[in-house]
């Protein structure tokens, strides 16, 4: 279980990186050269004073870092889902191919009762 997390966290930052870097690029250029991460909506403006220095900072809700992970998410998703699905196909396949066992033979004692049986019955 433990191999499965190390290997699902560098899972996450592969497709982090795939989203950032490869998806979200040409996502951006479509729509007119944006960066997703760089898009928010700035709900009060930073406070500065005469010479510049920043007194306080503003206040934003960075909603394109919002677009960006929920793009992860949902790569991360899919992948899962496909993983899982071809894994149940593989062992319903599997339960498929194995034959029913074979019966087990009768013990020596069970044939002979069964023999002394047929032979009252043919008394009869």
């Amino acid at each position: 279980m433990a191999v499965g997390v190390i290997i699902g966290g560098a899972f996450g930052k592969i497709v982090t990186a795939l989203v950032s870097d490869v998806v979200m690029p040409p996502i951006g250029l479509l729509i007119g050269g944006l960066n997703f991460s760089d898009l928010k909506w700035t709900m009060k403006q930073a406070v500065t004073d005469a010479s510049g220095a920043v007194i306080s900072p503003a206040v934003t809700l960075n909603w394109g870092n919002f677009i960006q992970v929920t793009v992860d998410f949902l790569i991360i998703a899919i992948v899962i889902f496909a993983a899982i699905k071809f894994i149940n196909q593989l062992t319903k396949k599997k339960a498929e191919e194995k034959p029913a066992p074979a019966p087990a033979p009768k013990p020596d004692d069970v044939k002979l009762l069964e023999e002394i049986r047929d032979l009252l019955k043919e008394k009869k």
